[in-house]
């Protein structure tokens, strides 16, 4: 159902790294972080965490914890497909990184969050199948 998941975090000078960490570890628990030191507009430090997981068993995991969201959750989920899948079968999602934290799912539209980029096995690869497909496992 998925390739691959890539992931990104924005880490500002006054958040704990070590907290947002956790956040992910509670989404994506057997990602292999890699860790960029970048400067921002007005020069203050952000590090940058980003990722892959591609293994099947770790994408298959992420989705069936995806599938069990509540209600609300995946019918605002499936109801926005449109606006969060590019052309290339490409999800995009951003989860609440302050609720990862305490270990629960909040898809969110912006904000500080946990961004993630999920490749939906589809062939060929074109938003219209990748939406049926995901549609078709999804169950509300």
């Amino acid at each position: 159902m998925i390739h691959n998941i890539r992931f990104r975090i924005f880490i500002y000078n006054d958040e704990d790294e070590e907290e947002l960490i956790q956040g992910l570890l509670n989404i994506l628990p057997n990602c292999e972080i890699q860790k960029e030191e970048v400067e921002g507009i007005f020069e203050e430090p952000i590090t940058i965490l980003t990722g892959l997981v591609d293994k099947k068993r770790f994408t298959k995991e992420f989705f069936n914890n995806l599938k069990n969201l509540d209600k609300y959750q995946l019918t605002k989920l499936l109801t926005d497909l449109d606006k969060k899948m590019d052309d290339n079968g490409n999800l995009f999602l951003r989860f609440s990184i302050e609720d990862a934290i305490d270990g629960k799912w909040t898809i969110v539209d912006s904000g500080n969050c946990i961004h993630l980029k999920v490749k939906i096995a589809a062939y060929p690869a074109k938003k219209e199948i990748a939406i049926s497909k995901l549609k078709e496992n999804i169950e509300i």
